[in-house]
């Protein structure tokens, strides 16, 4: 009993002095060093990684707000929109009166041959839409629908070349190249050439006359 109670006496003196002589004890320098070099290389990595994260952002930036990117943005918003009021200016404006006017008794986009009849097929009639001929499991040849596109295909074309001509017009810029073949190689060059850039032969006469 005598034994606990001194070691309860010794532990509540001593204590107190290891705490204060573990606080009052100077650090080592080596210590101090270390804990710096530790602290730099966190500062040093934390300003990499900002480095880098601002590197990428301005990288984005300027990727996604350059003027080809934004040109060719601007272009295809344009080419879709374009795309559309073509697609419906063949399809409801052109081709119903071609419809009345030729003996199609139908729209041009359902017209459409049998090749192999489905288990419903009327002997009488036939089919009156593609969509039911479709249904019926029947084999058939959509002429009609081909023909829809390459009119509308067509229609594309020239409407595209007049919208080109148009600003080629009033903008006086020549996106418009006409073309020539090249009567050595047979290639294609600008009309305004002097000189073939497959060949390398001249085109103003001069080939000739040193021949």
């Amino acid at each position: 009993m005598a034994d606990r109670t001194a070691q309860g006496i010794l532990k509540t003196f001593v204590a107190p002095v290891k705490s204060a002589a573990r606080r009052t004890m100077p650090r080592a320098p080596w210590q101090d060093s270390d804990e710096e070099d530790a602290d730099e290389e966190r500062r040093s990595l934390l300003r990499e990684g900002e480095q880098k994260a601002k590197r990428i952002l301005s990288g984005f930036i300027d990727f996604a707000f350059s003027g080809n990117i934004l040109e060719i943005a601007f272009g295809l918003i344009l080419a879709s929109a374009f795309t559309t009021v073509t697609t419906s200016f063949v399809s409801d404006i052109l081709l119903p009166p071609l419809s009345v006017i030729l003996p199609l008794n139908r729209n041009m986009n359902e017209k459409f041959a049998v090749l192999r009849r489905g288990p419903h097929y009327d002997e009488e009639g036939g089919y009156n839409t593609l969509k039911q001929a479709k249904d019926d499991g029947a084999v058939i040849l959509a002429y009609g629908v081909f023909v829809n596109k390459f009119i509308n295909f067509v229609g594309m074309g020239v409407a595209l070349y007049a919208l080109a001509s148009l600003y080629q017009w009033v903008s006086s810029d020549n996106i418009i190249k006409h073309q020539v073949k090249c009567k050595y190689c047979k290639k294609r060059v600008s009309e305004k050439a002097i000189r073939c850039v497959n060949c390398t032969s001249w085109l103003d006469g001069r080939e000739d006359r040193l021949r």
